[in-house]
This record gives C-alpha cells, sequence and structure tokens, in this order.
C-alpha cells in the first residue's frame, strides 16, 4: 500500500503528475464532486448546503432525534426516513424501556410518514443497501458506519442534531471536502476476505490522519474483481480512517446488485471524468493483501495474521501494554494466549453486522467449516446475519445447517457484538471478530469492576479457519487454496413487505405518538451569557479519546432516551469521578441563578481581579469541561455530547478534535469546541473564564481571550479559537442548543 500526499491527475484510467487540465478545474470531474454539487442548494460551490435522499436512524438515537425535531416544529418527514430497530433488541436492562422505545418509533413512523424496520428484521445499514442506496444519491444517518459508497451513494454518519435538521427542511453546511483517490489493482488471494483490505487501509492511514474529513473515492481496475458484498464490508470500514465519507465508481456488477434487489432504476454508471484530480491518492494492489488481524484495543493496530504468528511474544506484549495503558480499573492480559507449544489461543469467534454479517462472508465461513468441527472446549462460535433476507437465503442454500452442524451458534440480525451488548466473553478472554470495532469494552466487559476482556478483528475466513481449528489461531489461506464457490443470491421482497411499516409519503398527522415512562423530553439548557466561567472536572491525557469512553455503549444505552438518567453513565468507565464533579460545578451554576454566589466562585472572582481581569460571576454562566486531547473518535452518537451537556458542561477543550461529527454534536448542544494550542496548558480543576464570549462569538471571531485560574492561585492567559464556524453554528451556541435556536427562530 503506497500513499502519496501530493496527488494526481487520473488520465485514461491511470495516475499521473500531469493533466490535461488545471487542478482547480480538474478536480470538479471527480464523482464525488459531482454528487455533492447535485445535491448543494447553496450559490457556492465551496460551502455545500446538502439536502440529503433519505435518512436513517436506529434504537439507540431515534428518540432523542424525534424528540429534537419535535422540539424544533417536525410536522412530517420532507424524506424517506428509516427507523431501524437493531442496536437495543436482545438487552434486557430496565425492564420494559427497550420495546417502549421501539413502539414510540412505529408510532412515529404513523404520524409524521416513516419507515420502521422491527427489531431483528435488519441491521441498518444492510437495510439501507438493500432498499435505499441508489448511484447519484446521498443519505445521512445517526451511525458512524454510514457508509454506501460500493453503491454509489455518498453516506455520511452523524450526530441526531444533524438528521433533526434535515427533518425540519435545514440545510447540511459544510465545505468541500478533499478527495482521495484509493487506487486499486490486482485481485484478491485466496483465503484474503474484505475485513482484510479494510484492516490493512486502516492501519496504513488512521494514525496520521492521511484521510481525516476527507472523501475516499475507490477507483481503478481492481474495482470490477471484487464482488458487491466485498466492496460493501470494505467500504463501511472506511469510517475507521476517520474519512468523512466515500464514493465508488460503479459497474455490471453494481448494475446487478440493484436488479437482484428489484430496483434497477437505482443504477448508473458513476465515473471520474478523463483528467480528474485527486488532492491525495493511495494505491493498494489487492493481489499483496494478506489475511489480517487488528489487536486491541483499535482497528488500526493491524498486521498480518503471519507476522503475529510469526513473533507472538513481542507483539502481544505491546498490544497488552498499549491497551492497559487506556484502561482504568482492570488489565488486558494477551500473553496469557500463548500456549506451552507457542501458538495463540483464542476463546470466542463471532462474525456479525454491516462488516461481517453479509452473504458471502457467511458462505465462505460455512464453506470453510462444512464437515469440520469448533469443538466442545472453551472456543465457541457464534454468527450474526445482517438482515433476514440474508439468513433466508443462507437456509436455503445450506449455510446455516453447515455452521450449526460444526457448532456454531446461528443468531438474529443484531448490531450487538459490535458495541458491547451481545456474546460479551467472559473475564480474561479474547475474542476474533468480524464487526467494525475493538474499541476498550466493546466486548461488553467492565474495566471499573475489574472485568475485561479484548476483541481482535479478522475477516470471517480467518474467524471460520480459527474455528475449524479449535480455536488455535489460524489465517484463511492456511487451509485455502482456492476461493469457496458462493452460491448465486436471490432477494425475497415478501420478508419486507411482509413485516416492515413503510408511511413514507403518508403522514397521519392526528396519529398519538406511543411514550413509556423512561422516554423523558430534553432538559432545557441556557443560552450563552456574554461571560463564560468553566472548571475542568476531567483530563484525559490518552492520545485519542473514543465517543465510547464519553459515554459507554452496551447496555447502557438502553436508558438513551431518558437524557439525566443517561447522563448518570458519562466517562464512567475512563474516569469515574467525573459525574460527580459535573454536579457539583452544576449545583454552584443552580446557586448562581437564584442570586447565590458560592464562596468559591467568590474566591476564584478575587484571584482574577488581583491579576487584572475583572469577573462579575454572578452574571456569567457556570459551566463544567473537560480537557482531552483529541476527543471523539468513533460513534456519532449525540450523547457523547449531550450526557455532558445536561450535567451542566458548557465546553470542551482539546488539541483538536477527532471527528467532524463529534465537533458537530458539541456544536448542537451549546458547547463551546474550544482548541488549546501545544504548549498551553491545563489541569483538572482549573477554572478557565472567557469574558465577552458571546459577543466575540456573534463577531465572527475564532479567537477567544481566555484566563487560566489554577489551582495554586496562579493565572495565565490562554489563547484559545474555535475553529471555523459557519453564521448558524454560531448562533446554535449563543443561543445553548439547537432546539433553542429553532424555538427562537420559529
Amino acid at each position: 500500500m503506497k500513499l502519496h500526499e501530493t496527488g494526481a491527475f487520473l488520465v485514461d484510467g491511470r495516475l499521473s503528475a500531469v493533466g490535461p487540465r488545471p487542478k482547480e478545474e480538474a478536480r470538479r470531474g471527480t464523482i464525488a464532486w459531482r454528487i455533492l454539487q447535485a445535491h448543494n442548494g447553496s450559490a457556492d460551490p465551496e460551502m455545500l448546503r446538502i439536502k440529503f435522499d433519505s435518512l436513517a436512524t436506529h434504537d439507540i438515537t431515534y428518540v432523542g432525534i424525534l424528540q429534537t425535531a419535535r422540539a424544533s416544529g417536525l410536522e412530517r418527514l420532507p424524506v424517506p426516513t428509516v427507523f431501524t430497530n437493531c442496536h437495543n433488541t436482545l438487552c434486557a436492562v430496565g425492564g420494559t424501556i427497550n420495546e417502549d422505545d421501539h413502539q414510540f418509533a412505529l408510532s412515529a413512523a404513523h404520524k409524521y410518514g416513516g419507515i420502521y424496520v422491527p427489531p431483528a428484521v435488519a441491521v441498518i445499514h444492510s437495510y439501507n443497501r438493500e432498499m435505499m442506496a441508489g448511484c447519484g444519491k446521498m443519505i445521512l444517518a445517526s451511525d458512524s458506519h454510514t457508509r454506501y459508497g460500493a453503491l454509489g451513494t455518498m453516506g455520511v454518519g452523524e450526530g441526531g442534531g444533524e438528521l433533526a435538521k434535515q427533518m425540519i427542511g435545514r440545510p447540511y453546511e459544510v465545505a468541500v471536502p478533499e478527495v482521495v483517490a484509493v487506487y486499486l489493482t490486482g485481485k484478491l488471494r485466496p483465503g484474503a476476505g474484505p475485513h482484510d483490505v479494510a484492516l490493512a487501509l486502516v492501519g496504513a492511514t488512521y494514525a496520521s490522519g492521511f484521510v481525516k474529513n476527507r472523501v475516499l473515492e475507490f477507483i481503478g481496475p481492481g474495482v470490477s474483481t471484487l464482488s458487491m458484498d466485498a466492496r460493501n464490508a470494505i467500504d463501511c470500514m472506511t469510517t475507521e480512517t476517520t474519512c468523512w465519507s466515500s464514493i465508488w465508481r460503479t459497474d455490471e456488477k453494481t448494475e446487478e446488485y440493484l436488479a437482484i434487489h428489484h430496483r434497477p432504476e437505482d443504477y448508473k454508471r458513476l465515473d471520474p471524468e478523463d483528467g480528474a484530480w485527486y488532492d491525495r491518492v493511495i494505491e493498494i494492489d489487492l493481489s499483496a493483501i494478506e489475511p489480517m488481524i487488528a489487536l486491541p484495543m483499535h482497528p488500526s493496530n493491524a498486521l498480518p495474521i503471519r507476522e503475529l504468528k510469526a513473533h507472538p511474544e513481542r507483539l502481544l506484549a505491546a498490544a497488552e501494554d498499549a491497551a492497559n495503558a487506556q484502561l482504568t480499573g482492570a488489565t488486558l492480559d494477551l500473553l496469557r494466549k500463548i500456549g506451552p507449544d507457542g501458538q495463540i489461543r483464542v476463546d470466542q469467534g463471532i462474525i456479525a453486522g454491516c462488516a461481517g454479517g453479509t452473504y458471502e462472508s457467511v458462505c465462505a465461513a460455512a464453506a470453510i467449516l462444512r464437515g469440520r468441527s469448533c469443538g466442545s472446549g472453551e472456543f465457541r462460535l457464534s454468527v450474526y446475519p445482517d438482515s433476514l433476507p440474508t439468513y433466508l437465503e443462507l437456509v436455503k442454500n445450506g449455510a446455516v445447517a453447515d455452521l450449526v452442524s460444526a457448532g456454531a451458534i446461528f443468531r438474529e440480525s443484531f448490531c450487538g457484538p459490535c458495541f458491547g451488548a451481545g456474546d460479551t466473553p467472559a473475564n480474561g478472554e479474547l475474542s476474533i471478530r468480524h464487526t467494525t470495532r475493538n474499541f476498550p469494552n466493546r466486548e461488553g466487559s467492565k474495566p471499573g469492576e475489574g472485568q475485561m476482556a479484548g476483541v481482535a478483528l479478522m475477516d470471517a475466513r480467518s474467524i471460520a479457519a480459527t474455528a475449524a481449528n479449535g480455536g488455535i489461531l489460524t489465517a484463511a489461506d492456511e487451509v485455502l487454496t482456492e476461493d469457496p464457490a458462493i452460491p448465486l443470491y436471490t432477494f425475497d421482497t415478501g420478508v419486507y413487505a411482509n413485516r416492515v411499516y413503510n408511511g413514507w409519503g403518508r403522514p397521519e398527522p392526528d396519529y398519538e405518538l406511543r411514550f413509556g415512562p423512561n422516554i423523558k423530553d430534553w432538559p432545557e439548557q441556557p443560552a450563552l451569557t456574554d461571560d463564560l466561567l468553566v472548571k475542568v472536572v476531567s483530563h484525559i491525557t490518552d492520545p485519542v479519546t473514543t465517543t465510547d469512553e464519553l459515554i459507554p455503549s452496551g447496555e447502557t444505552s438502553s436508558y438513551r432516551s431518558n437524557p439525566l438518567r443517561l447522563a448518570e453513565f458519562a466517562l464512567s468507565r475512563k474516569d469515574p469521578d467525573y459525574v460527580p464533579r459535573a454536579k457539583s460545578v452544576h449545583a454552584l451554576e443552580l446557586r448562581r441563578r437564584d442570586g447565590e454566589l458560592a464562596p468559591e466562585l467568590a474566591a476564584v472572582a478575587e484571584v482574577l481581579a488581583a491579576a487584572g481581569v475583572p469577573a462579575d460571576l454572578a452574571a456569567a454562566d457556570i459551566g463544567s469541561a473537560i480537557f482531552a486531547i483529541k476527543p471523539g473518535d468513533g460513534s456519532a452518537r449525540e450523547q457523547a455530547a449531550s450526557c455532558q451537556r445536561v450535567l451542566g458542561g458548557a465546553a470542551n477543550f482539546a488539541r483538536e478534535y477527532a471527528t467532524k461529527r463529534y465537533r458537530s454534536n458539541c456544536i448542537n448542544w451549546g458547547m463551546l469546541p474550544l482548541l488549546l494550542p501545544d504548549g498551553e496548558e491545563l489541569a483538572l480543576g482549573d477554572w478557565v473564564f472567557l469574558p465577552g464570549v458571546r459577543a466575540a462569538l456573534l463577531a465572527g471571531a475564532e479567537a477567544f481571550p481566555a484566563y487560566a485560574v489554577h489551582e495554586d492561585g496562579s493565572v495565565a492567559e490562554l489563547h484559545l479559537s474555535t475553529g471555523p464556524l459557519t453564521e448558524e453554528e454560531r448562533q446554535i451556541l449563543a443561543d445553548g442548543c439547537l432546539i433553542n435556536y429553532y424555538r427562537a427562530s420559529r
């Protein structure tokens, strides 16, 4: 794999340093540029105001989104909107609250004209691939793995606020992104699968931010050597590179896929123009890709299985040390997985979700295990198909029988193993998974209670090879000399026609929404005052902080419809003292609103005055804040920000933000996304005073004067900035949150 920062033209289907047109003109020849401009409602081609063709959300996020949209004036859904139920279908936490949410979404589909996909029918991205994606379209969804580029659709995963905007007819604003060519050549060798390509790509790009907030455009002759299932599986993993979206050139296989799914009208050929310019280039020779493994605790910790087996002690020790540096309350022991014979033993295999539960990956795993056994020892294997139509075809062609006969457990369409709510391993175990993420706690353990398990990512083919070897780590190319034959796929439309409620275009305004006792409205949030004082109540120095660490996934997500109750889990696995600290600061703010300035605040005001910084804290908003080097990698869940906000959070301090979606979540919840320059330090317990912040924000400032009051009584001037903000984002921050902004503008 080769990465080129200098960019290139595509001339006669090949990369070239020289092109027929100037770069500024040639950049308009990419597929991405044409799709983005076709959806742009702005007269400025560089600052996009996008209206998406459809929306999608699932049962961890749709209640909060609908509550935001309702409070902002939702009357009917302006584009097809899919409510799927694929995340909290097996969680038993909290009694009826999960099914209460499902019924709320069904009633909302009736009232506003949406599409409701019941629990266990399909994971969000598989339904969108099968039923919604089409060449030249754009889809916005409240899940970070919203990627349908292989079907010619630019998918964008964002927090709930961005979907709420679309639901009430407001555009999605973004500066036109750079486009990175992913130039594919060659053909995958036997035993190599789509997850091997994806992990190699993530491993090569993530740490450096090579494609951060850019669009990946897959081109080159190697595209046509990949099946559509392989393209889809690679594509959904592009999220882990931190790119903004993706798009692939389309061909006869794309046309065939859409025809099989009874939507031939959604196909059109998409190719870059001859002479198109790409800002950066990634070259991938598919024939050089070998079976890969991503060690805990990130998909970018990727290396060939062959290399790991050759040097298990050194490589597992390094991964173990890095993982334990992130953990609080428990340790991960990977070296104990090396047996006396030097072989690595794993305890569990999972094939699931939008990445692994695809038809071809499950068929390949079944072929490898046909006539073999997973054994009756500690190792066990579970398989989750990505949709009921996939499951039905796997039953018909015998793949389910092959897997179950080999000792695998066949389960329903569910995202749980991908976010820590299903098939949780025992303490100390190692699970290998064809899923999207292996972040801390994505396997469902609780380090704060001394529980710890690990997840390594692998392709379904190598997982099956390992299962056939009784849990001894085995690459698929060790057992395969040619790829398994995949039976022809047919798509049964009756599965969805008989179970999915499709109310698109037929809203029922008088239909009563069905609420459960756990479904609560968003708490009222204050507008930004002229001055702001915040206290740093969590200080995180890890290189990257994931959204899972900001608000854990898994069982805690059962409380996602109750903002205050869910907020009790904020940072609980990373910084257990965050919630009580945030609450103590919020108590000071509540006393201030009642006219009482607490002694702690009076003392801060005195220190500032002595340093020549007058501060009327009786009139200033008092909030909490977190400091993290690079927060927000991972999930699009807005709760990573909203949980801070409902506890009184007013800002984040960071060196940079890991993703646009987390920064957008902070903005939509009224928390200033502040950047702290290298060399300027904050510590846990510091107070930060921002005088005149509201006026500066509304005046278009990006830099703000600020003063840190350290615990030793010293005062340091800071040079904070927000980075670029649109006019609308500035007003949202000034109004205190997105809901307030829409209320003020109605």
